[in-house]
């Protein structure tokens, strides 16, 4: 078994990190895999340019051949060497949030193989905001991109720090590049512009209201409806822990988890407002409160859901995050992790 490289790398980079940063790029460029942070969560990344290189994210993660990957760049101004036809208001975009969580979607060039986008005209492009994301793609230069999807198998809980990377991934990759835990902890908000209508494909920091103010013009939130296009996290069932989840409204939660306990079943409730356990003793229930706030919440939610999924318990109750747009993105995450579990009633 092959001895997977690790380097902790702090974000004021020094000489000796940055060296690391190189041996990365040049395992990049020899066809190899590595994992890296960014603000959102750890990617795994390959050189987008090497279909064969791009094969081994597929297997390593058992993703689906025609699930896309984005590409990540290093520069606003190389987003014209990867994409054609890009019209204004993806300008207007960029300019505004990258670096940032936002990936755009784009009509590709020739330079994109087919295996990046599975097999669409389209693909996505981000630019991130880690400074080892970033150093790691000025080391690969101006013609180089790294197609990262996150650095987990596939439909699982994306990881937030290097350990989760390894923990999952192992010695499959080549290298990992430990940049600390993820400032966002959320995928990157999904944008698209096909057929000259704008539509966020999948919900982020980056919010609806925040796109619209910059364009001065409103945007559609997909909730799946447009089949056409194809995009990371877009399938029903995805982020998910192996312990079945269902989601419940703070009314509904803790009858639910008491009907469960009495079949002897261990029950963790996660909730985020006040609403407290009943007056019961009960040895299979417990208890934890996640932030009220929604930054937080999505900051800490896949390490929370990574932990308890390893506690053994035989089912994660979480209540229902609260109908507001600030709290869309990690709705969504909840929603798709759920999916399997709420559909087995």
């Amino acid at each position: 078994m092959k001895q997977t490289k690790y380097a902790f790398i702090q974000s004021d980079l020094s000489s000796v990190q940055l060296n690391q940063v190189i041996i990365a790029a040049q395992i990049l460029c020899a066809g190899g895999t590595v994992a890296f942070p960014t603000e959102t969560v750890y990617g795994l990344g390959a050189d987008v340019t090497n279909p064969a290189a791009v094969d081994k994210i597929y297997k390593i993660k058992q993703r689906p051949a025609d699930h896309p990957l984005i590409v990540h760049i290093g520069n606003i101004s190389h987003m014209h060497y990867w994409a054609q036809a890009i019209p204004e208001s993806a300008w207007k975009l960029a300019n505004h949030f990258w670096p940032g969580p936002l990936t755009l979607i784009l009509p590709r060039n020739h330079r994109i193989p087919d295996n990046v986008t599975g097999g669409q005209a389209t693909v996505g492009l981000r630019f991130p905001a880690h400074p080892v994301a970033s150093a790691l793609l000025n080391a690969l230069g101006p013609k180089k991109a790294l197609a990262a999807p996150s650095a987990n198998r596939f439909g699982r809980i994306s990881p937030t720090s290097a350990a989760h990377v390894y923990q999952e991934l192992g010695s499959t990759i080549d290298m990992i590049l430990d940049g600390g835990s993820c400032e966002v902890g959320l995928e990157s908000t999904i944008v698209s512009f096909h057929d000259k209508t704008l539509q966020i494909l999948r919900p982020g920091s980056i919010t609806l209201s925040a796109i619209e103010a910059v364009l001065n013009s409103p945007v559609i939130l997909a909730h799946n409806i447009d089949q056409s296009i194809r995009t990371s996290g877009s399938l029903p069932a995805h982020y998910a822990p192996t312990t079945p989840l269902r989601l419940y409204s703070s009314i509904q939660i803790w009858p639910h988890a008491l009907t469960l306990a009495k079949k002897d079943l261990r029950v963790l409730v996660i909730t985020w407002s006040n609403t407290h356990k009943p007056k019961f003793s009960d040895q299979f229930i417990e208890q934890f409160s996640m932030p009220a706030d929604p930054i937080i919440y999505g900051k800490q939610l896949y390490a929370k859901l990574r932990q308890f999924d390893q506690a053994e318990f035989d089912y994660l109750l979480i209540e229902s995050p609260p109908d507001h747009p600030s709290w869309l993105a990690i709705a969504d995450r909840l929603q798709r992790a759920s999916y399997h579990s709420s559909n087995n009633n």
